[in-house]
């Protein structure tokens, strides 16, 4: 039985359900939630509460929260908003793209003694475990730090077992890069996942990476760069070419973040210009999906057979 860590407990893979696996229920400077709450607005937990129980109703089962220590990580909050919404959450352990310099001085087997603990013995002793890796790269490519980072991530997976998924840069091709390394650490491609990949429109390329084996992240909608509907075509081609099994389609929304100023106001703003927050993908693409010729049953796939696939090392 094949089972991941959500931040309620072990959940088995095949109760994942309808998974959307690339979104942040908050983003912030590290540990600002906990110490300048008022930067977050009135009520925040409860806003956030609302908004995963109105998205659990419409069919939304599990949430991959890719928000690392560096972006505001805070399973405690996790704990209560997942608890009383009913949506399981996977917390990510990892690091973003602000990789200290020092990273650069600190070998890769100690970084991943850290996220080797949060997987196996909680996060910061709340006892909530990591169910996912984290690394990153952007249009610089993997900078010095970003490999030691990258170095220490395919470690913590081959003592774990525990799947990486990947920020990075399609338009650039720096996954060429990622895989690269993390082949030459041992990682098994089927373990990894390219997220923001419909940054682009290049299907050759996407086709490349899940020829090697690996997964991919198509969450960034409504997304900014490539139209919305230029993102669902490129779904569809990946689709139409026997992939449907690899793809993770997803947002990559910040439900919450810090504004200094009237963030409720903000937050206002942010639902004006995608009023279905983490329902676009149901509410607006599968629509598009349906103009585009896929079927009911394609429809039923996505979101979940990729999502699993990927949980469990297909």
């Amino acid at each position: 039985m094949a089972t991941v860590n959500t931040v309620l407990g072990a959940l088995n893979t095949k109760d994942l359900g309808f998974t959307l696996s690339h979104e942040h229920i908050m983003v912030a400077p590290a540990g600002f939630f906990r110490d300048y709450p008022e930067l977050f607005g009135s009520n925040v937990v409860e806003r956030l509460v609302g908004k995963l129980t109105k998205a659990k109703q419409a069919g939304v089962d599990t949430i991959v929260d890719c928000t690392t220590i560096d972006l505001g990580r805070d399973v405690n909050l996790l704990v209560e908003v997942s608890r009383r919404s009913g949506v399981n959450i996977i917390a990510c352990t990892g690091w973003w793209l602000n990789a200290p310099s020092f990273f650069a001085n600190i070998s890769p087997d100690r970084i991943a003694e850290w996220f080797i603990r949060e997987i196996e013995q909680g996060i910061g002793g709340t006892g909530v475990k990591a169910g996912v890796l984290k690394s990153a790269a952007d249009m610089d490519g993997v900078t010095p730090e970003g490999s030691v980072v990258l170095r220490a991530v395919a470690r913590a997976n081959l003592k774990t077992g525990v799947p990486i998924v990947l920020h990075s840069f399609p338009r650039g091709q720096v996954g060429r890069d990622q895989l690269a390394i993390l082949k030459e650490e041992g990682v098994d491609p089927r373990q990894i996942k390219f997220d923001h990949s419909n940054d682009t429109t290049d299907v050759g390329y996407l086709i490349w990476l899940m020829q090697q084996g690996c997964y991919l992240g198509l969450d960034r909608y409504p997304g900014e760069g490539v139209r919305p509907r230029e993102r669902t075509i490129t779904m569809k081609a990946l689709m139409d070419a026997g992939y449907a099994g690899k793809l993770c389609p997803s947002h990559d929304n910040l439900m919450s973040y810090m504004q200094p100023d009237e963030p409720e106001i903000a937050e206002e703003k942010g639902m004006q210009a995608n009023p279905h927050g983490i329902l676009y993908m149901k509410n607006v693409v599968f629509k598009q999906l349906c103009e585009l010729g896929a079927s009911e049953e394609d429809l039923s796939r996505l979101c979940v057979e990729g999502p699993r696939n990927f949980f469990e090392g297909k």
